[in-house]
């Protein structure tokens, strides 16, 4: 297959979706409003769509790996937002040292677990 790939885009659910929709604008996400019930969000030329919909199997194996460049100041600027005393169901799991590099995780309000890390770079 000789096609380039511009970009992946998964498709997430949302428990109740004004929520989690101020929720990713709180996270910096650009909202871009698709529909009544679907949205997309986006940084970096990166992005997500976040629908109306929920189902409790699907949202709560829903798991995203966001790679960051440095993920400890990203930390650091996540704690600032406290966003577990902003929203029910929000939790900060602190930073993990692992053999390919360091994260640590985040629950969104619906159960969503995104990983948050950073690869350790490799010499030349």
């Amino acid at each position: 297959m000789n096609q380039n790939i511009i970009s992946i885009r998964p498709f997430i659910g949302a428990k109740n979706f004004t929520v989690s929709r101020h929720f990713y604008k709180d996270l910096g996400f650009r909202e871009s409003i698709l529909s009544d019930n679907m949205c997309y969000f986006s940084k970096q030329g990166m992005g997500f769509y976040l629908q109306d919909a929920y189902v409790k199997d699907w949202v709560d194996n829903t798991m995203l790996f966001l790679e960051v460049e440095n993920v400890e100041p990203y930390w650091d600027e996540l704690l600032a937002l406290d966003l577990p005393g902003k929203y029910e169901g929000v939790r900060l799991v602190p930073m993990r040292h692992e053999s390919w590099g360091k994260e640590f995780f985040l629950h969104d309000p619906s159960g969503i677990l995104w990983h948050i890390g950073e690869f350790f770079k490799t010499g030349s």
